[in-house]
This record gives structure tokens, C-alpha cells and sequence, in this order.
């Protein structure tokens, strides 16, 4: 076979001059993005670019999961269910893929890391601002997770921000009540700073709209999604667990903590606890 017949042609159309033209990279300001990966480990290890890629990669995730978060609240706000929602759905296929990113990490045998772990100093995953971000945003917040970013105020001022805002189940929960549903003063008026609670006297309120979807579909469909959200991050939690434990087994953190067991730790929390307890009432 010849090279010629193997080769495909391109088009007379295919703008190739892009002299005075925005091109791909430069939409995509490549030649900064691709220049981010700066190993420190010496002599370079090969599998350091791994293990920057997935955490960049992460955080770029995040910065998305973030945007599409803080819409969604605005909508909450604007009485646009819809909208928020579909910013919802986009979420939980992030959410997805950030789950099955950790397969790509879990390549990396302990062996492996072991041999640029200690040049990677105290920094850790513990530190991500975009994290504790998204966190907040979903209502599991920690006033003393703030002074962890004194050297990065910008950092500090966003979680400071989320600290002090309604979380999206505040917002849906307002939502609701605008809507003429009972919701408890008490769950109105909380202190947003404070991280959410099992609230009892919400279960009632949910076992009423789960009861009566049919009346009541938009905020029915609206839990679901929520439970898929919180279902969608404790997958994400626990395969977190399971790469770190495949790793590094059960060493300490890089940034202090107690590794495995801190994180097993996390999958106690929750974000939306009425909307699991309900499903124990629903049909007595």
C-alpha cells in the first residue's frame, strides 16, 4: 500500500494560516497549560507526571463542579428549578469521571511512588481549596479548615465566601418553602456557617413530597438528584480510600494526616441526611 493511498487529504476549506487567527492552543492557552507539569523529584521519576497530570486534571474538574455548583444555588434563588437541575445532572457525569480518574492513579504501584513520594514535602490533597470548596458548597463546612490557606489568600477568600453562604440544601429548602411547602423555621433560620445537621422535623416534609410525586414532581425529582449527588461523592470518597490504601497502605499522609484512616473517616459525613432517612419511613 502507498503512502499516498494511506494518507488523508485535506480539504481546500481547512483554514492552515493562523498568523493573525485565534487558533486551538492558543484558545486554549496550551503552551501554559502544558508547561504546568514541573516534576520535582531528582533524578526525574517517570511516573511523577502521572501523579501531577491526575491531580491537575482534578482540580480542573473541581473549578467546573464549582461553577456548575454556584449556578445552581443562583437559580435556587431565581425559583428556576430547572436550571439548576440541569446544572445538577452536569455534576453528578463530572462526578463520574473524577471517580473513574482514580483507576489511571491506581496504576502507580507503592514501589513506584515510594520513590518521589519525599520530595513532594508536606504538600497534599488535604490542602485543595477547590475541594473544601465543593464541600462547603454542598453544606459540609469547617471554620477551622480556613486558617490551612493563610498563605493563599485568594483561596482563603472563596472559602470564606462559601463559609458564610447558604450551601445548595439551603437553598433548596428555601426554595421549597416558597413554593408553600412546610419547612421548619428552625431549618430557615440556621446559622449557614455551621455545617448541616439531622434536622428530625424535615423527614415529614420529604415523606410528603415522596408520597405524593405525582402532585408534587419537580421537587421529588429535585431529592433524587440530590441523593445522587451525595451518593456520587462518597464513591468518589471511597475509591479515594482504596487508591491511597493501595499505595501507600496505611503510612501517614504526606501533609500530616493519618492517611487511610483519616479518610474513613470522611465517609461519615453526609450533606443531605433527611433525604436517606426518609427512605426508612416511606410506606409505613
Amino acid at each position: 500500500m502507498s503512502i499516498e493511498k494511506n494518507t488523508r487529504q485535506l480539504e481546500d476549506g481547512i483554514v492552515r494560516d493562523f498568523s493573525t487567527r485565534m487558533s486551538y492552543g492558543s484558545y486554549l492557552q496550551l503552551p501554559v497549560l502544558l508547561s504546568a507539569q514541573q516534576p520535582v523529584s531528582d533524578p526525574e521519576h517517570h511516573d511523577e507526571l502521572l501523579f501531577i497530570i491526575q491531580h491537575q486534571t482534578t482540580e480542573l474538574w473541581l473549578k467546573l463542579v464549582l461553577h456548575e455548583l454556584r449556578s445552581a444555588a443562583a437559580w435556587l434563588r431565581s425559583d428556576d428549578l430547572g436550571a439548576a437541575l440541569k446544572a445538577v445532572a452536569r455534576v453528578k457525569h463530572i462526578q463520574k469521571t473524577l471517580t473513574e480518574q482514580w483507576s489511571v492513579l491506581a496504576t502507580l504501584t507503592p514501589t513506584e511512588y515510594s520513590q518521589f513520594r519525599g520530595f513532594l514535602g508536606n504538600s497534599s490533597g488535604f490542602q485543595s481549596a477547590q475541594y473544601r470548596a465543593v464541600e462547603f458548597a454542598l453544606g459540609n463546612k469547617n471554620a477551622k479548615m480556613l486558617p490551612v490557606f493563610d498563605a493563599e489568600p485568594e483561596s482563603r477568600a472563596m472559602l470564606e465566601e462559601l463559609l458564610h453562604a447558604p450551601s445548595i440544601y439551603d437553598e433548596f429548602l428555601a426554595y421549597l418553602h416558597r413554593q408553600g411547602f412546610e419547612v421548619p423555621a428552625s431549618v430557615l433560620e440556621r446559622d449557614v456557617t455551621q455545617a448541616h445537621e439531622f434536622a428530625p422535623e424535615l423527614v415529614p416534609l420529604f415523606k410528603h413530597i415522596y408520597e405524593n410525586a405525582q402532585d408534587n414532581w419537580g421537587a421529588y425529582e429535585a431529592c433524587e438528584e440530590l441523593v445522587d449527588l451525595e451518593d456520587n461523592f462518597q464513591l468518589w470518597r471511597f475509591r479515594h480510600l482504596r487508591t491511597v490504601q493501595r499505595t501507600i497502605g496505611m503510612k501517614t499522609g504526606t501533609g500530616g494526616s493519618s492517611g487511610v484512616a483519616f479518610l474513613q473517616k470522611a465517609l461519615e459525613l453526609t450533606f443531605f441526611p433527611e433525604l436517606f432517612a426518609v427512605r426508612t419511613e416511606i410506606g409505613r
